[in-house]
């Protein structure tokens, strides 16, 4: 018997670091479950397990150790169930484009609606400003405005171009999964950050202008200066899971600040007598941001947002 981190996650094994340091292929045991959570992943990146060697050589995954916390979304196969994102992390960094591929206001809120959930802190990365024309260049200054003065660190990178050894500190000493959809650029930051072609890159597809996947499985690289990076596949969508209606609100910042003077303690703000927010949008609280808000609150459609 032994303890283990979980470092990779390809679906059919999982990639486990022992506590000597040798890396190890792992299965999972049929029965293997997190009491509470409906997942079609039970173990994740960033998990702490025990690992037991059988006699014929193979290596199974006996418990998971408590987390300290973790992040899920959706999963894109069974709707009612969730994907573990990761697990133990001490933040989550979500990769963001204006332009080449557009990320919508509605994918970063959802996530970090989803992140404040979970209480994992959030920060912001704004990448392949160099593509950017003047108009996107107002709107990139306005979303950094935004998300900054909510309390969100914000920063606008090209990590194709840029020299980001600044933005380097931000990473060393934490545990921090990279999320974002699919052609943000995570693997040419990693591969920025880490100063060394570790990961693929692929060109963005032109006839849709979304990116194509190079990351089809969950990994975690180790800093040399200390701390982790868990690098996630891209996602098209970002389905929230399990949000009951009258706490939907307590995820956006501003909107649950503002509902402290609400009449009731259970409005929604979609049109209730006394509402404190409604009256708001478009002055404290961004429109774009109570569109997510909205979206959320109204997901009832399986298929949205994956």
């Amino acid at each position: 018997m032994d303890n283990g981190l979980v470092i990779k996650s390809t679906g059919s094994t999982i990639g486990v670091q022992t506590s000597d340091g040798r890396s190890v292929d792992c299965h999972i045991k049929g029965n293997l479950r997190i009491a509470g959570i409906r997942s079609t992943n039970p173990v994740a990146v960033g998990d702490r397990v025990s690992i037991e060697t059988q006699t014929d050589g193979t290596t199974w995954i006996t418990a998971i150790q408590p987390r300290q916390n973790y992040i899920i979304r959706r999963s894109t196969n069974l709707s009612k169930q969730s994907h573990i994102l990761a697990a133990n992390i001490d933040r989550v960094a979500l990769l963001v484009t204006i332009n080449h591929p557009v990320t919508s206001t509605t994918f970063i809120d959802r996530l970090l609606a989803t992140a404040e959930a979970y209480s994992v802190p959030a920060m912001l990365l704004f990448n392949k400003v160099d593509l950017l024309d003047e108009c996107e260049m107002q709107q990139l200054t306005e979303l950094i405005n935004l998300y900054t003065q909510l309390g969100y660190p914000s920063f606008a990178i090209s990590a194709k171009y840029d020299d980001i050894d600044s933005l380097k500190h931000e990473f060393i000493g934490k545990t921090t999964l990279l999320s974002g959809n699919s052609g943000v650029g995570k693997s040419t930051l990693l591969n920025a950050l880490f100063g060394e072609t570790m990961t693929r890159t692929a060109d963005i597809s032109r006839a849709h202008d979304k990116g194509m996947h190079t990351t089809t499985f969950s990994e975690m690289y180790f800093l040399p200066e200390g701390g982790a990076i868990i690098d996630t596949p891209g996602v098209k969508g970002f389905g929230t899971l399990d949000m009951q209606k009258e706490e939907v609100g307590h995820y956006f910042r501003e909107i649950f600040a503002q509902s402290r003077q609400c009449r009731y303690s259970n409005c929604i703000h979609c049109g209730e007598p006394g509402c404190a927010v409604l009256p708001e949008v478009g002055q404290s609280i961004a429109i774009s941001r109570f569109d997510s808000y909205l979206s959320i609150l109204n997901d009832a459609t399986e298929e949205k947002y994956r």
